[in-house]
């Protein structure tokens, strides 16, 4: 037996966080990041500031959410409550999409488009301008002491953070009222206590994920790469290494490959005799035609690091797919940069399924991409995100600027006048969506013996104002002795017309007698 140290701790089960300083890359997936982020970006920031004229009554904001009259407005579309079912369709095409994109080449989403993604990089990228590259900001990081320099960097690079949070939920708060007015009152200090609460909460919020959570927010927060799994399966194109071709891995593959290399085209240039030997390595297996190389002796992985240097998340993609991977490709592009100085052929990380992987390490080429894409769960979502939209539009499309919900009174049923007229009464809700005020002429079908008539107005018009709703009571009266007065119950359609436009639009409702 040994003697135990009661006073030694017990190890920890948790590792503290290590910072993650990504290096900069360039390559096709960065650029294409770049443009992602500047669409997005730009499409946040300046949307609230675009016009749109839509007339004396209604706000000339292009995009607008008006909570306080209840109406969504997209450039020429404009949203009622009573039609949420867009919002609705919107939604589950966009749950529909992210299901086909992470079904066909994982998560892209999160990759590119994600918010955290989007702000994380500008973020990344402010830090960089400030700091300087990955070596710079690792030296700064390790530097215990708070000089006056480090505290320069720090100050400027968190201050620029701080503008970017403000400006982030700035524009938040546009889309809810007009931008330029919310802009004025911010200012001198009149606008809502909402309005300032909620760029407080979004630019802490913002400065925080983006600046200092970053990977944190995607690994621990984000429910999605839990719920990914259910999205893949062995034809989805994802990020991965050519395990097969890159190991074994090691610094000193470059020198070796290049004297065997050299030894092999002396060999071929003898056997073929002189001026006319070209050297010609044999062909990885499964690669493109085109993309030369040798699958004997040491691997084209030369563990430069290059891969997990430039990696947002940390993580090395050689050790196979991962949770934290967020399919960004940045890795990619570090690798075929790496490949192309040492001579070697891209592709040993690449978009690639493990369908691929078999296929190559048998000495087979890989499916096309299409193959990979064009499957049924694919097509099925696909299909199903069409149909959707389809509908949408169809709907946005058949809608009427005119329409009209009627309530019968319950309470009571029917009143029987002096004269034995049965009486029902009716709450009418009439709907202009016109940006002017229209005229409205009201009347009934379904019983000729039954009359309507509007409360408070002299006729069956009724002036409904521009862009809202009146609600009106109405009455149908029938006469003592016809059918609708003695039998329980009939049915009627209210009519209600445009007497600008002609257009028209019904309900249909019931009238209460006295029964036989």
């Amino acid at each position: 037996m040994t003697d135990t140290q009661p006073d030694t701790p017990p190890p920890s089960l948790y590792a503290a966080r290590e910072p993650i300083f990504p290096k900069k890359v360039y390559g096709k997936f960065r650029n294409l990041k770049w443009i992602i982020l500047g669409v997005t970006l730009g499409i946040y920031y300046l949307f609230p500031w675009i016009r749109w004229d839509r007339g004396p009554n209604l706000p000339d904001q292009a995009v607008l959410i008006d909570l306080a009259n209840r109406r969504f407005y997209f450039f020429w579309i404009e949203i009622w409550p009573h039609e949420f079912y867009f919002v609705a369709g919107l939604l589950v095409m966009a749950g529909l999409g992210l299901f086909l994109f992470t079904s066909a080449l994982g998560r892209v989403w999160c990759g590119y488009a994600c918010p955290q993604t989007v702000w994380t990089d500008l973020f990344i990228l402010v830090e960089r301008w400030i700091e300087g590259d990955r070596n710079a900001r690792l030296r700064l990081h390790r530097q215990e002491k708070m000089d006056a320099r480090k505290l320069r960097l720090r100050l400027t690079k968190w201050l620029v953070w701080l503008v970017i949070a403000v400006a982030t939920g700035g524009a938040w708060v546009f889309y809810f009222t007009d931008a330029p007015t919310l802009l004025v009152d911010l200012f001198t200090l009149n606008a809502h206590p909402i309005a300032y609460t909620t760029i407080a909460i979004l630019t802490a919020t913002t400065f925080f994920f983006g600046g200092f959570a970053r990977e944190q927010i995607c690994i621990y927060a984000c429910p999605w790469p839990r719920i990914q799994s259910a999205m893949l399966d062995e034809d989805t194109l994802t990020v991965a290494y050519r395990e097969w071709r890159g190991e074994p891995r090691g610094k000193g593959n470059v020198r070796r490959r290049s004297a065997e290399q050299a030894v092999e085209a002396e060999q071929m240039s003898r056997a073929a005799g002189p001026g006319k030997a070209t050297y010609a390595p044999t062909p990885y297996p499964g690669l493109p035609s085109g993309i030369q190389g040798t699958t004997e002796g040491p691997g084209d992985c030369i563990d430069c690091m290059a891969c997990v240097n430039v990696c947002p998340m940390g993580i090395d993609i050689r050790d196979g797919q991962q949770m934290e991977c967020i399919t960004c490709a940045l890795c990619i592009d570090a690798c075929d940069e790496i490949m192309d100085k040492i001579g070697k052929p891209r592709g040993l990380i690449d978009y690639m399924a493990l369908t691929d992987e078999e296929s190559e390490r048998a000495g087979n080429p890989p499916k096309p991409i299409l193959k990979h894409i064009l499957r049924p769960r694919t097509i099925l979502y696909t299909v199903l995100w069409l149909a959707v939209g389809f509908g949408l539009v169809f709907a946005l499309f058949i809608r009427q600027d005119i329409d009209m919900t009627v309530a019968p009174v319950r309470n009571p049923t029917f009143v029987t006048m002096s004269d034995g007229t049965i009486r029902n009464t009716y709450e009418v809700r009439l709907l202009n969506k016109h940006g002017e005020a229209r005229d409205y002429n009201l009347t009934v079908t379904g019983a000729p013996d039954v009359t309507l008539v509007v409360e408070g107005v002299v006729g069956s018009n009724v002036v409904v104002p521009a862009d809202s709703t009146l609600n009106q009571r109405v009455y149908l009266e029938a006469p003592s002795g016809t059918e609708p007065a003695t039998d329980e119950r009939s049915d009627l359609r209210i009519w209600v017309e445009d007497t600008v436009s002609g257009e028209r639009a019904y309900k249909d409702t019931i009238f209460n007698g006295r029964g036989r």
